[in-house]
């Protein structure tokens, strides 16, 4: 989605870190975790990590398993996003993404979270 120079990966990154800023997280730890790829093993871009509460977490080369949740999610994401969504009627893979993650956020209940969706969870207990 951001194409494949470790420079959109940075603007992509900071901009997901001050966004966290804007929405009042600043102090919580945020974790990122990518797979062994050029652009997320590059010096430039694991700069950016020093100057935000940010932990690191990379799987090993060919190793999925190194964080099942996040695997798990993305694999039920992708599926739901053929499943559910017709990729034809929307002008930019960017509109696309940012319908998915809505849906996610705002319809689908998590048996995690008592059944609710995230935003109403996230409510519940005071967060923005």
């Amino acid at each position: 989605m951001h194409g494949n120079g470790v420079l959109n990966h940075r603007e992509a990154l900071n901009k997901m870190l001050n966004n966290k800023i804007k929405r009042g997280y600043e102090n919580l730890e945020t974790i990122v975790h990518t797979d062994q790829g050029t652009v997320y093993s590059s010096v430039s871009f694991n700069n950016m990590f020093n100057s935000y509460n940010v932990t690191r977490s990379m799987s090993r080369a060919g190793t999925p398993t190194d964080n099942p949740v996040i695997e798990s999610k993305n694999g039920w994401m992708k599926k739901e996003m053929h499943i559910d969504f017709d990729k034809n009627n929307y002008n930019t893979v960017q509109e696309f993404i940012d319908d998915v993650v809505w849906d996610n956020n705002n319809y689908r209940p998590s048996f995690a979270l008592q059944y609710k969706n995230p935003v109403e969870y996230r409510t519940q207990l005071g967060f923005k």
